[in-house]
């Protein structure tokens, strides 16, 4: 939510985007007074800006009455460089590992303290997903996330070490049990989750690199691991490859 706009002084700019921050991946549908509170503008101002802003297409307003962000926002968001580098790039090689696979293949890069997801391939498989393209989820508790977070820089791990959501009676809360995983990252070149973003949902997730650089996160979701592990780490680290070549010759 934001904070401070309804003050003296706060610009229609700043009132304006507090109204399309108080969206969220848990506020997706809101209503005039709930987008005013969440604002924190007076309802008359919200009444206005909001009039504007669906005018403009920022936002919608459906049959039932309440907001919803709008398409041109989705339009002007395809237009940002992590999307219209990195996701197309990915594209193919998303595709190829859907199709080698036929599981839930996620691409993903590192927000904050954050997994940003740019785009997701549906798996046949009935796994519970969470993931939806533009979701953002916690770094510690999914696979493309422990594979980012074991490349953050150290002031990242830390804040994250230190506010370890429990999301499943398995997320990993303990701080050196963490450590220890990432560390295995490094090693091994990949992670894993099992039912700890997800009750019934394994996942499994390799670095992107551009160079020497980590820039994304290639992973999947299955039903379990098992045997099956050695043969997936080695499709994505086909895929992820296939990325960071890419990624090379058009210099992203």
């Amino acid at each position: 939510m934001a904070g401070n706009t309804s003050v003296p002084g706060a610009t229609v700019t700043a009132r304006a985007l507090a109204l399309l921050g108080a969206f969220d991946e848990h506020h997706r549908r809101l209503t005039l007074t709930e987008l005013a509170r969440r604002a924190d503008l007076p309802l008359p101002t919200a009444h206005r800006l909001v009039g504007e802003l669906v005018a403009w297409g920022a936002l919608a307003r459906t049959p039932a009455g309440d907001y919803v962000v709008g398409r041109r926002m989705w339009d002007l968001g395809l237009l940002a460089p992590v999307q219209t580098g990195l996701r197309q790039l990915a594209s193919p090689y998303l595709h190829d590992l859907y199709g080698a696979t036929l599981a839930t293949v996620h691409l993903a890069v590192r927000d904050g303290t954050e997994v940003l997801y740019l785009d997701r391939l549906s798996g046949h498989a009935s796994v519970p997903i969470v993931s939806t393209i533009g979701s953002r989820l916690p770094l510690h508790a999914t696979g493309v996330g422990k594979v980012l977070l074991a490349h953050a820089p150290p002031e990242v791990q830390q804040e994250v070490l230190a506010h370890l959501t429990r999301v499943t009676p398995y997320t990993i809360t303990q701080p050196g049990l963490l450590r220890r995983q990432l560390a295995r990252v490094h090693r091994d070149g990949y992670a894993t989750t099992v039912e700890e973003m997800s009750l019934g949902g394994c996942s499994v997730a390799v670095p992107v690199r551009a160079g020497a650089e980590v820039v994304a996160a290639l992973g999947m979701v299955v039903p379990s691991l098992g045997r099956d592990r050695p043969r997936l780490v080695g499709a994505l680290q086909v895929a992820a490859r296939g990325i960071g070549r890419a990624l090379a010759t058009r210099g992203e």
